[in-house]
């Protein structure tokens, strides 16, 4: 037993120099490798500053009233003066009753279009608008969308009843003429009844509706922002006031919304009053919005007040308040590589067949891309230089493409040089 431990230690000894000289080679190898790669990839550089702000819009705030409130109008949707944005009910049963109207109504006109024969439509097709109706209810149910819940609904009770009228069995016109009498009735006594109990809240004036109340309506007006000051700016971006619990949701009534934003001074000072300029929205909006420079403001250290307006996307930005965008000055597309792949090479030229001229040498500018097993040179055109790449645009008949791999590190290159077997 004694006499074994020796060989296992001499074996561990042999394994572990074995193991040292593999990793070594290789290391050594690898710094004497001829050649590096990287691969070229589609790529656009911008020229941009990161500007962070306020959306501003003039807006009217509705007051709560006591009772059960339903909205009945979505966030961004436009309503015009006298239009009904919310219903409130007194109570419970105030609301089952307007819901009850509401399926009378539905009911009414299906059975008075089933009187007058409406449009004739096929079995299939009925059957179909019912299971679509079905699908989107139970389709917004597992997303847990719930904002077009209650219209759901009602199209799918919409949908079955259609079926049911236009091909029930054994229904008559004197049936459904007498139907349609009780109906009415029915919604009559019901119509009196609710509107007792119940408030309907309509638009002072034409605007666009929104459930948010954030407490900065008061604070920030399209009139106030242009006396706004970094420093101010950045208060009221440091101290949100909150959402407002005593109202119902609020109008917005221009159809211009602004962007008051803190920027670098240097990156403001490019910038002229009435000049257009393009900011990256992230969030919500998440596009390039194309906006106006309304005011280049004050200055405080080295930051500059700026304010932008826009006359697009209103119905987008309604949720919007504190944003980071990104202004863009310039944009510039086409391939990234590495700044040492790219290379001056004299090339050759021959003169014309016709011409008696000595050839002449040109230099271009270049990669040499690896291609079956040799390096090619593709001809490029510099048009962005970042701190340790080049935005390149190819150019020539031998094209460099997206994906395609060069050679980064290599001596002795040449076009047409067989590197790989």
């Amino acid at each position: 037993m004694k006499q074994g431990k020796p060989i296992i230690t001499i074996a561990i000894l042999v394994f572990a120099a074995a193991m040292a000289i593999y990793f070594g080679y290789y290391t050594l190898n690898s710094f004497h490798e001829p050649y590096q790669y990287a691969q070229v990839y589609s790529y656009t550089a911008y020229d941009s500053a990161m500007a962070e702000g306020l959306v501003v819009r003039q807006a009217r705030v509705l007051p709560a009233q006591s009772g059960i409130l339903e909205i009945t109008r979505a966030e961004g949707e436009k309503v015009g003066t006298g239009q009904q944005i919310a219903l409130i009910y007194r109570d419970s049963q105030a609301q089952a009753s307007q819901f009850q109207i509401e399926e009378l109504q539905m009911e009414i006109e299906l059975l008075e279009n089933a009187i007058q024969g409406g449009d004739v439509e096929s079995a299939a097709r009925l059957d179909e608008d019912v299971l679509q109706a079905v699908v989107a209810l139970r389709s917004s149910y597992t997303q847990g969308d719930y904002s077009q819940l209650r219209d759901q609904v009602m199209h799918v009770k919409s949908s079955v009843l259609k079926r049911g009228y236009t091909y029930g069995e054994g229904l008559t016109s004197a049936d459904l003429t007498s139907r349609l009498q009780a109906l009415n009735s029915q919604l009559a006594v019901l119509t009196r009844q609710s509107a007792r109990a119940t408030t309907r809240v309509i638009a002072p004036e034409p605007g666009v509706f929104s459930g948010l109340v954030d407490g900065y309506e008061s604070q920030l007006t399209p009139e106030s922002v242009t006396q706004l000051t970094p420093s101010a700016l950045q208060s009221l971006i440091d101290n949100p006031a909150g959402e407002d619990s005593t109202s119902l949701g609020k109008l917005i009534t221009s159809d211009t919304w602004y962007f008051a934003a803190n920027l670098p001074q240097e990156a403001a000072d490019r910038l002229k009053e009435g000049d257009r300029a393009v900011l990256r929205f992230s969030g919500e909006l998440n596009r390039d919005v194309e906006m106006q420079v309304d005011r280049v403001g004050a200055t405080e250290g080295e930051v500059t007040l700026v304010v932008f307006s826009c006359n697009r996307y209103l119905t987008l930005t309604t949720l919007l308040r504190h944003q980071t965008a990104e202004l863009i000055f310039e944009s510039w597309e086409g391939l990234r590589i590495p700044k040492e792949a790219l290379r001056l090479v004299d090339f050759v030229q021959e003169a014309d067949d016709n011409s008696s001229a000595p050839p002449v040498t040109v230099t271009k500018t270049g990669v040499y891309a690896f291609v079956n097993g040799r390096s090619e040179f593709r001809e490029v055109s510099v048009v962005h230089e970042g701190s340790d790449y080049y935005v390149v645009r190819p150019i020539g008949r031998k094209i460099l493409r997206n994906g395609d791999y060069i050679i980064t590190e290599g001596t002795g290159l040449q076009d047409g040089l067989l590197i790989a077997g």
